[in-house]
């Protein structure tokens, strides 16, 4: 698992500016087709990242070299499609765009396949700390809101229709801070489970060479 800063980032990146504007007008004019073509196969673009390059360049009267981009994407894939880019790719929760020549694309694939399984597995804990530290905020409000309501209950302030009403409140709060408690019960007790798989797949894949 070398190198994994790197390669997070290169993901990132890869994620990041796909939306954009890929070359400028001085870029295009300049452009060393083969270079540009191998940063984006490193960085795991499909064909399609050319048709950007295109679109951009018409603007400014300039068109690709598609031979010399190909060349160069060919040979950035070939650096891209590393079961070690795969993995972080997965544990990144990326996506793979099946872009991997036929002789790296089943070790790349097991690779990231193993990744994404830990990025889901992290995920649902994660998601259920999340939740519990909602309700568990919720319920805090809920408390409180009690203790206001049942100080309004005993002011001699408070009207008899005000009474009627906080009383409705008091029960609806009753109700649901019993539904909150039984539903981080549930979810601490998810997220046990969900942390001893975790536990048990880091585990598994702890001697993988990635």
């Amino acid at each position: 698992m070398n190198n994994r800063p790197a390669a997070i980032l290169s993901i990132v990146i890869m994620l990041g500016v796909s939306g954009c504007a890929s070359m400028s007008a001085d870029e295009c004019s300049m452009s060393d087709w083969r270079t540009i073509g191998f940063e984006d196969g490193a960085q795991g673009y499909t064909a399609d990242r050319l048709g950007d390059h295109r679109k951009a360049c018409a603007k400014h009267g300039v068109a690709p070299d598609f031979e010399a981009y190909q060349a160069g994407r060919n040979e950035g894939l070939r650096q891209f499609c590393q079961p070690s880019r795969g993995y972080n790719l997965g544990t990144a929760g990326g996506r793979y765009n099946g872009v991997c020549p036929s002789d790296l694309e089943p070790d790349f694939v097991d690779a990231f396949n193993t990744g994404h399984t830990l990025y889901n597995l992290r995920a649902s804990v994660n998601s259920a700390s999340y939740q519990i530290s909602a309700k568990k905020a919720e319920l805090d409000r809920a408390e409180k809101r009690i203790t206001e309501a049942e100080l309004g209950l005993i002011s001699r302030e408070t009207t008899t229709e005000d009474r009627i009403l906080l009383l409705a409140e008091l029960k609806d709060l009753s109700e649901r801070t019993g539904q909150l408690e039984a539903e981080i019960v549930g979810l601490v007790e998810d997220r046990a489970v969900y942390e001893q798989q975790l536990a048990a797949y880091e585990q598994t894949i702890a001697n993988a060479s990635y």
